[in-house]
């Protein structure tokens, strides 16, 4: 009788625990107040720029991350470590993304953000990929694969917006206005 008794206990404890994992899990990836994940990834389908135009305009690195949703190495990349004060923009089409004011180091090797510059610009998709539930984030206007964010960011909006070095382009802050992005100088300004 103990034995079946200790048996139910075991079964109801791993019942409890798998529960709980899994509501974690679905909860993390919903729970996003500032993610409302708008449809499931679609590899073959990432960016909306005619290939040949991207493949003349491109780097092979840039093409395979940014085009192809591919990965780039982890501390071996443009602005990981970059602490220059300027905009992000996508690296198709020059839409502004990130600030350097919302960039930290988040110990990952890749440029992370707390917040986007503008929400809108932004695109967030299910990703299902290698066994994982994420949220991958990719240029609304050219529909470039910028990378994920995830649930583990700092305050104030507990995000990491974790970036690929290959699909931004950094502007900066002395180069905005002749760049065209003039209206973001003024965030630099103490």
């Amino acid at each position: 009788m103990q034995y079946i008794l200790n048996m139910i206990t075991k079964i109801v404890i791993f019942i409890t625990i798998t529960v709980m994992v899994l509501g974690t899990l679905f909860l993390g990836l919903r729970k996003e107040s500032n993610v409302m994940i708008q449809k499931q990834a679609n590899a073959d389908n990432i960016c909306v720029v005619p290939d040949e135009v991207l493949r003349k305009t491109l780097s092979s690195e840039q093409y395979a991350v940014a085009v192809k949703g591919g990965t780039e190495r982890p501390f071996a990349n443009a602005y990981w470590n970059n602490h220059a004060e300027g905009i992000y923009v996508d690296v198709i089409d020059g839409t502004p993304l990130f600030s350097s004011q919302s960039k930290y180091d988040s110990g990952t090797g890749w440029p992370s953000f707390w917040e986007p510059l503008d929400k809108n610009a932004l695109e967030l998709l299910e990703d299902r990929s290698f066994g994982m539930i994420r949220v991958e984030v990719r240029s609304k206007s050219s529909g470039a694969h910028l990378g994920h964010v995830f649930t583990d960011g700092p305050e104030p909006t507990g995000l990491r917006y974790c970036m690929n070095s290959a699909a931004l382009r950094f502007i900066p802050k002395e180069e905005l206005e002749a760049a065209g992005l003039g209206r973001f100088k003024n965030m630099f300004e103490k």
